[in-house]
């Protein structure tokens, strides 16, 4: 009893711990409230910053720093990348430069707090597996972003930091390369969005349904299983065939969502350097529905 007393207390020290940062500790060990800061998140924290500095700098010379343009505006407003003349060379910052600068700090953030999430798991003893997998999410985001355009030789290849932006380019990236949705790695990071969709809701629904036999409690759960946890891996053994535990329900998600993010970016950079045209790659596999001719595979069968 005294040291589950001792836990609680421990733990209520930590969550109720209100401000510490004595103003970041030279940089170093600190937190506020609960959350652990540390060097690589104050370097993540303030890059992003920067990051959102730039772009909404953008977005403001565009409306010619009108606040209420600047608000009414916003959702269609956008910090494009250079146009094509440029390539991948440095830009004056109203044709494409505030975009470079943007993604500049953006990646660096990034790369900075999978350094911190990494860290703090190493520094807790445990595995780095949610900083492993989120560098499958890196992935797909430096696809679209660096490796893309570098490969094709110009920045324009990337999207533009807004709402509309990002639309616009999907659009036109299917549009260039020949519809994307016939794009094989495409259709497997679909498949693996929906799965992990799937997957969640059913595992969400699982719990739901036994929490008033205290499922929910995960202190409790483990240090001691209960009825609820015993009643959740029974439903899918019923439901699904199949005995799912903690680990294995979560190691087919994390699968799945890995899958979802790693086939995307494939998607992405093999396009216009492996396969110029998704749809004319879809005739040749003879994949196209109601075009080709039993025993004709050429390309001229499949456009007729």
């Amino acid at each position: 009893m005294a040291s589950e007393i001792t836990r609680v207390e421990s733990a209520d020290w930590r969550t109720t711990r209100r401000f510490y940062l004595k103003f970041l500790e030279g940089l170093a060990d600190t937190q506020i409230g609960p959350l652990y800061i540390g060097v690589w998140g104050i370097l993540a924290l303030v890059f992003f910053a920067v990051t959102v500095f730039v772009i909404l700098f953008g977005y403001l010379e565009q409306v010619g720093f009108n606040p209420i343009l600047f608000v009414r505006e916003f959702p269609v407003l956008s910090v494009e990348p250079p146009p094509p003349s440029y390539g991948l060379k440095l830009a004056p910052l109203a044709e494409g430069g505030y975009w470079q600068i943007a993604t500049f700090f953006l990646t660096l953030s990034i790369v900075f707090w999978l350094i911190r999430i990494w860290s703090r798991a190493i520094a807790n003893r445990i595995r780095p597996n949610v900083a492993i997998v989120f560098t499958s999410a890196i992935f797909l985001y430096a696809a679209i972003y660096i490796i893309h355009p570098i490969s094709m030789g110009a920045w324009n290849e990337a999207p533009g930091h807004g709402l509309r932006a990002q639309l616009v380019w999907a659009n036109a990236f299917s549009i260039k390369y020949g519809n994307f949705y016939y794009n094989p790695f495409h259709m497997v990071s679909i498949f693996g969005l929906l799965g992990s969709c799937l997957l969640l809701a059913m595992h969400g629904a699982t719990i739901l349904a036994v929490v008033r036999l205290n499922a929910h409690r995960e202190i409790d759960e483990a240090e001691s299983s209960t009825e609820g946890t015993h009643r959740a891996q029974l439903l899918w053994r019923w439901v699904m065939g199949f005995n799912a535990t903690a680990t294995s329900i979560h190691t087919w998600a994390i699968a799945i969502a890995v899958v979802s993010m790693v086939a995307g970016a494939l998607g992405v950079i093999f396009s216009g350097t492996l396969e110029p045209d998704w749809f004319q790659w879809a005739c040749r596999a003879g994949i196209v529905p109601g075009v080709i001719q039993p025993g004709t595979t050429s390309v001229a069968a499949c456009l007729r």
